[in-house]
């Protein structure tokens, strides 16, 4: 077997699981909304969970996707035109991901979490040097 057809087989591979993933994250999200919802009855906070469990496995099946074309395009086809379409494929791809991050935390990926607020904050803090923010 030539590395090619072994490489080809990996890309297959992790396209599959990319799809298995979508798949499957949808499945386990539909089954724990509507779970959700013949205890609880209808609610929002039950949407919005089964919309973040949806996305969540949206992003894990884009992520394995985008291996898989790399791992076809690099190690199987390296021509300038399989390199292009890979590059558009990625960039759509990489939009969809930041686009349902944003959609699911609130905040860019890059965006760091926000800290949890801290009692007596509006007080005064200590700095690092010991001083309560209120004294500077």
């Amino acid at each position: 077997m030539e590395f090619q057809e072994v490489m080809e087989g990996f890309g297959k591979a992790v396209d599959a699981a990319g799809v298995v993933a979508i798949v499957i994250g949808a499945a386990v999200a539909t089954l724990l909304a509507a779970m959700a919802l013949l205890r609880r009855g209808a609610g929002n906070d039950v949407y919005e969970q089964y919309r973040r469990r949806l996305g969540r496995s949206i992003l894990l099946g884009l992520e394995l996707l985008v291996a898989a074309d790399i791992i076809r395009t690099v190690a199987v086809t390296p021509t300038f035109e399989s390199v292009g379409v890979l590059a558009l494929i990625v960039l759509i791809r990489t939009f969809l991901s930041f686009s349902l991050e944003l959609e699911i935390t609130g905040r860019w990926p890059w965006q760091k979490a926000p800290a949890p607020a801290v009692a007596g904050d509006a007080a005064g803090t200590v700095t690092s040097r010991g001083e309560s923010s209120a004294q500077q």
